[in-house]
């Protein structure tokens, strides 16, 4: 699969949360595919990541170590990427944990925990970033969520609760700043191949049984979620905001 190239993003500020693997490596490549200059941030060392990015694509990112659960690291992390690379223009908040639970099993500091990474964590990205937006005159604001909250899925209700929320959030915030020319969307992948996917928990049968209820008969990988994320955050979807766009290989249609 060959991504297409959005010549607006050349040379343009990128921000991603969890840039470093799952969907977010796959984000951070298509990126430094378009000639962007990309941050981002996560909790273990990227290193070999960026060198292996610098090597393939020519472009290297910059990686910093940042607790996304910490408002005042991330403030400073999206401080640091805009003295290298300049305001940010494009906001990718990506990283999230999707760890299982049941009801039962949940705790005030589980729940804490859960929406810091999965909610409260997006909210203080974008508060960072939207001054330097107005500025600038516009940007772009990405949040990945999941087609979970869509499907009513069962096994991770506060992930779920997490998901609607942040569809909830960029409705608001396409409002709120729509005058100042600032995009706010939202994309739902649908089960989505990555390494920790495929190490925990997909299976030969569940993989078979999923993909019988796409309308699709293929898997999806991250450059499928990098195709739209481009879209998004390039200048042709200028008049698209407030916006769920969902790649999941038509799972939701099936239910």
């Amino acid at each position: 699969m060959t991504l297409p190239i959005y010549p607006d993003l050349h040379d343009t500020s990128v921000f991603i949360t969890g840039g470093g693997s799952g969907i977010g490596a796959g984000l951070t490549e298509a990126f430094l595919r378009q000639g962007a200059k990309v941050a981002f941030v996560q909790r273990s060392d990227a290193t070999e990541f960026c060198d292996a990015m610098a090597q393939s694509t020519g472009n290297r990112p910059l990686f910093i170590a940042c607790d996304i659960t910490d408002p005042e690291a991330v403030r400073a992390a999206i401080e640091q990427a805009a003295t290298a690379h300049g305001p940010v223009q494009v906001l990718v908040n990506n990283a999230a944990n999707d760890q299982r639970h049941r009801l039962a099993e949940v705790t005030p500091d589980f729940m804490d925990w859960a929406l810091a990474i999965n909610f409260k964590s997006y909210v203080f990205a974008a508060q960072a970033v939207i001054p330097a937006m107005q500025e600038m005159g516009g940007g772009a604001i990405i949040n990945i969520t999941s087609i979970s909250y869509m499907m009513g899925n069962a096994g991770y209700p506060i992930y779920t609760a997490a998901n609607s929320a942040l569809n909830g959030l960029t409705r608001s915030l396409a409002r709120e700043f729509g005058p100042d020319r600032i995009r706010v969307n939202a994309l739902a992948p649908g089960w989505v191949m990555t390494p920790k996917q495929l190490e925990q928990w997909v299976t030969p049968d569940a993989l078979a049984e999923h993909l019988k209820r796409q309308c699709l008969p293929d898997s999806l990988n991250p450059e499928d979620i990098a195709g739209g994320v481009l879209f998004l955050a390039s200048n042709t979807s200028r008049a698209m905001t407030g916006q769920a766009l969902v790649i999941d290989g038509g799972v939701v249609v099936t239910g």
